[in-house]
């Protein structure tokens, strides 16, 4: 899901490299197990919640979004405390929601963000951060998070400019019991 028309643009030609790559096929494939891919032009920040229904996605990836500097377009940030009550919605218990990006100050937004530091009330339980460790090693976390640093676009460009990469990743936490 992307906003911008020239970024959608270049994804899209790019599944589309992906999926000719193989002309022997009857069908076009992509490599790998995931046949099910696109991308589409919407405003995820208004729209989530019509795309997906509760809990249905297991990862939820935020990777180099813009940051937005000035204050008064702070608005305009994917992450706050609003949008991640949305994402609560969205990603099933268990599930978690990645964060990469090479801009520090933003990096501190998004943390602040999804810890208590921003929010009121029951929000505050949704998430809870996981430890540097669990996706340092072996397995699925680390396999997203390898992805999200080497693997993309910007993380490539990050790489060769020898920038910082900042990552966080988040688990959502079992629905909170409502107060009686």
């Amino acid at each position: 899901m992307e906003l911008r028309t020239q970024v959608l643009d270049y994804v899209t030609n790019r599944i589309t490299a992906l999926r000719s790559q193989n002309p022997t096929l009857a069908e076009p494939q992509l490599p790998g197990p995931y046949q099910n891919i696109s991308a589409l032009r919407t405003n995820t920040m208004k729209f989530l919640p019509n795309y997906f229904t509760r809990g249905q996605l297991t990862h939820l990836f935020l990777c180099f979004p813009d940051p937005h500097f000035k204050a008064r377009k702070h608005k305009a940030r994917i992450v706050s405390a609003q949008l991640n009550a949305e994402y609560a919605f969205v990603v099933r218990p268990g599930g978690c929601v990645y964060t990469i990006t090479d801009v520090e100050e933003l990096h501190g937004w998004i943390v602040g963000h999804f810890e208590d530091e921003f929010l009121a009330g029951p929000g505050r339980e949704l998430w809870e951060r996981v430890k540097e460790e669990e996706f340092e090693g072996e397995g699925d976390l680390a396999k997203c998070v390898r992805v999200m640093r080497e693997e993309t676009e910007e993380g490539k460009k990050v790489e060769r400019n020898g920038g910082r990469k900042f990552v966080a990743v988040w688990r959502r936490r079992d629905d909170p019991e409502w107060p009686e």
